[in-house]
């Protein structure tokens, strides 16, 4: 069986989140081939008849498909999975459909809200154009943080993403002088404060494992910083947060329902978004011990150093085992 790996063509002098799909196409090749397959691997940009002639002159039987973002916009995220469908070329991971739904945090947001999963309320987008509108029915937050709509990463997160429950004028006027430095869209939503979340979830020959949950432990943070995993705790490698914000899978009993209810809850959103290989959902829970998802990521990182893979480890599994399990969720 032939493979083709398939990622984000690379900047010289890209951000550390950027070079990082690099890291995994190598893993993916690597643990493909030691799986028996024949594996190629191609770059995707913004030309798609280039990359459509590749794949044609290659005949694979799958395309592994690992493109995070093209030019470097995670809103053009969908692009090669549409084109493949187009092509009739078998993928692994979630649809074109299931990617851009989750990777536009709005419409994910909108689609829990809608099923009734908790999320925390929002206001957006607003790209300076348009009028940035709470949902209906919802209370006012105290305090705020600003996303992008389209990028991931944690790209523009860091304690300036936090504004203090500011009126709808201030507001919209924080998300349009923010728009251009995040993708073109931004919104805000209710800051949650509390503990910190990702749930992953495989793909299996029965249907969808959870694997062990995971959460982020905000070690020695003092009061003047923000309990949050912004862009330097997972990419500066010199920062205070990459080093104290590690991941634990150790929980009490007391934990047990709360784990019980998130691993309901990312079973629920991979059938509500109809996902599929692997996923991985991100929450946070209150001091009420309430959970809110906060994002679905339909083709997390696979990196070695990543959440995913640490909870492969910890279920019991390898990284070369969770390889052959996505590309075998495609039944090709």
């Amino acid at each position: 069986m032939r493979v083709a790996v398939v990622h984000n063509a690379v900047q010289e002098g890209g951000a550390p989140d950027e070079k990082d799909v690099l890291v995994q196409a190598e893993m993916v090749g690597a643990a493909l081939h030691r799986l028996g397959y024949e594996t190629l691997r191609f770059a995707c940009d913004l030309n798609l008849t280039d990359i459509k002639g590749k794949i044609e002159a290659a005949g694979p039987d799958l395309v592994f498909n690992l493109v995070e973002a093209l030019a470097g916009s995670g809103r053009l995220i969908h692009l090669l999975p549409s084109l493949l469908d187009a092509m009739g070329q078998p993928y692994t991971g979630s649809s074109a459909e299931a990617i851009f739904l989750t990777s536009n945090k709005i419409l994910a947001k909108t689609r829990l809200h809608a099923a009734g999963v908790p999320t925390p309320v929002w206001v957006g987008p607003c790209n300076g154009s348009r009028p940035c509108v709470l949902p209906a029915s919802a209370e006012w937050p105290s305090r705020w943080i600003v996303k992008s709509v389209w990028e991931h990463a944690s790209i523009g997160i860091d304690a300036s993403a936090l504004i203090e429950g500011a009126e709808t004028p201030h507001l919209n006027a924080v998300l349009a002088e923010r728009a251009p430095h995040l993708g073109g869209d931004c919104f805000a939503e209710a800051f949650v404060p509390g503990r910190e979340f990702n749930l992953s979830v495989l793909d299996g020959p029965s249907g969808p494992v959870v694997l062990p949950p995971a959460e982020i432990v905000f070690e020695g943070f003092g009061d003047d910083q923000p309990r949050i995993v912004g862009y330097q705790a997972k990419w500066d490698s010199d920062s205070y947060a990459y080093h104290h914000t590690p991941r634990s899978f150790d929980f009490g009993g007391e934990d047990g329902l709360l784990l019980d209810q998130l691993e309901a809850m990312a079973l629920r959103c991979w059938e509500l978004f109809d996902l599929s290989g692997y996923a991985r959902v991100d929450f946070r829970v209150d001091a009420d011990q309430l959970p809110w998802v906060l994002e679905i990521n339909a083709n997390p990182c696979l990196s070695p150093d990543a959440g995913f893979a640490a909870a492969v480890e910890r279920a019991g599994l390898t990284l070369d085992e969770a390889v052959a399990r996505i590309v075998e969720a495609r039944g090709v």
